[in-house]
C-alpha cells in the first residue's frame, strides 16, 4: 500500500501539502472510507479563514483568528484525557472528533495557515509540538494542542528548560522549524512507538514503510525498519533496508556503523 503515498516521497518539500498528505497517511488504515468529505472539510475551514482573515496582519492578530477558526468555532483542542490513543496521530479521526497530538493539531494550523497565504511552520521541540505564526517581524508562537493559545518568550524558555534540561533557556531561545517532511515523519514517528509499545510490531513494521516512503531519506526510519524486519525473520529486507541508509547516510561513524551490520547479515 506505500505504492499509494510513494508521490509524497518524490515531492521537494515545499510542495507538500501537510493536511492533504497527513489525510493521505490516514486513509492508509481507512480502506473504505472516502477522503473527499474531509479534503472538502479542509477547504471549507481555509475559505472561512480567509474570510475572516481581513486585516490580520501581525502574528497575534493572526494567531487569534486561527484559534477563533479551530478551536471557537470548529472545537479543534488536544486530547488530554486519552492522550497515548493512537487516533489521535490519525488525521481521518482527528477531523472526526476534533482532538488530537500536537503534532496532528500543528498540522492544521500551519496547513490553515499557508492555504491563505501567512507564514507558519510547526516548531521542533522535543516532547511537543508548537507553531509560529506571522512575518518574521512579528510573529508569536502558539500551542494547537492548547486551543492555540499564544506562548511567550518566558513560557517557552520554561518548556525549553523541563525538556531540555536547566541551561536550555538560559540564553535567547531559538527553536528550529521542521521541514514538512520531518512533520510527517515525526506524526508517523507517534504512530509506530505507540505501536512497538502495545506489543505490536507488526503495526510498527508498517508505519516505518510509509515513513521511509514518505522521507527516503530519513536514515533512522530505515535502521528501524530493518530492525523490525529482522526481529520478523525478513532478513533480506532488511539488508536492503540497511543498504538504502547507506546512501543516505554520509557520517563516517554511522557508515561504519551500518556497514559492520550488514557485514553480520552477510551469513545469514
Amino acid at each position: 500500500m506505500t505504492d499509494l503515498i510513494a508521490h509524497l516521497g518524490l515531492l521537494d518539500d515545499e510542495e507538500i501539502e501537510l493536511d492533504l498528505a497527513a489525510l493521505e497517511l490516514s486513509g492508509l488504515d481507512h480502506e473504505a472510507v472516502a477522503l473527499d468529505p474531509y479534503v472538502a472539510l479542509l477547504d471549507r475551514m481555509a475559505a472561512d479563514l480567509g474570510d475572516a482573515a481581513e486585516g490580520a496582519v501581525s502574528g497575534e492578530e493572526q494567531a487569534a483568528v486561527l484559534a477563533d477558526l479551530l478551536f471557537a468555532r470548529h472545537g479543534f483542542t488536544g486530547d488530554k484525557a486519552t492522550y497515548d490513543a493512537p487516533l489521535n496521530a490519525d488525521m481521518i479521526r482527528v477531523l472526526d472528533r476534533r482532538q488530537g497530538l500536537p503534532v496532528s493539531l500543528s498540522i492544521l494550523y500551519v496547513a490553515m495557515a499557508r492555504r491563505i497565504g501567512w507564514s507558519a511552520d510547526a516548531l521542533n521541540i522535543p516532547g511537543h509540538v508548537l507553531v509560529r505564526v506571522g512575518p518574521a517581524e512579528a510573529s508569536v508562537v502558539i500551542d494547537p494542542f492548547h486551543d492555540g493559545m499564544i506562548v511567550g518568550a518566558d513560557a517557552l524558555a520554561n518548556l525549553l528548560r523541563r525538556t531540555l534540561g536547566v541551561e536550555a533557556g538560559s540564553g535567547p531561545v531559538r527553536v528550529e522549524p521542521m521541514s514538512n517532511r520531518q512533520v510527517l515523519v515525526r506524526l508517523l514517528l507517534n504512530q509506530a512507538s505507540r505501536a512497538e509499545q502495545d506489543g505490536d510490531s507488526a503495526r510498527a513494521l508498517t508505519v516505518y514503510e510509509r515513513m521511509v516512503a514518505v522521507a527516503p531519506s530519513s536514515g533512522q526510519g530505515w535502521w528501524d525498519l530493518a530492525r523490525l524486519q529482522l526481529a520478523a525473520g525478513r532478513v533480506e529486507e532488511a539488508r536492503v533496508s540497511l543498504s538504502a541508509m547507506l546512501e543516505v547516510t554520509r557520517d563516517g561513524d554511522s557508515r561504519a556503523h551500518i556497514s559492520a551490520a550488514l557485514e553480520a547479515l552477510a551469513g545469514r
